[in-house]
């Protein structure tokens, strides 16, 4: 499991640019991010670690914009506000994932650590 993502007061590591891929090298599916052409098993150890930690800090920050839009759907002042299940329904959670990700989105608004 990816480790928690640090909080606002504390800094964020960069992890390795992702790069896009060209069209053409995106279309083959044995080409992924120029892995297949490094023939050095240290080299590729590196870079392939180094993509694993971008792609988990990418997954983790994106989970965090995830919590705080659901939370932002489900505030109670809003005139067009969704339920969980609703929420659930368009991010393809379970009602009850939903509920909890509400949650964390507001504890991110208010600044609260994690838990």
């Amino acid at each position: 499991m990816a480790e928690p993502t640090p909080r606002r007061h504390e800094p964020r590591l960069r992890p390795a640019p992702l790069l896009f891929e060209p069209a053409e090298a995106a279309a083959d599916p044995e080409h992924f991010f120029d892995l297949e052409s490094i023939d050095d098993p240290r080299a590729l150890l590196e870079r392939a670690t180094e993509l694993t930690h971008a792609f988990r800090a990418a997954a983790d920050r994106a989970m965090e914009f995830q919590a705080v839009a659901a939370a932002q759907l489900a505030d109670p002042r809003r005139f067009d506000r969704l339920t969980a299940a609703d929420i659930a329904e368009r991010a393809e959670w379970t009602e009850d994932y939903a509920k909890k990700m509400v949650e964390f989105g507001r504890d991110l608004m208010r600044g609260d650590p994690a838990e």
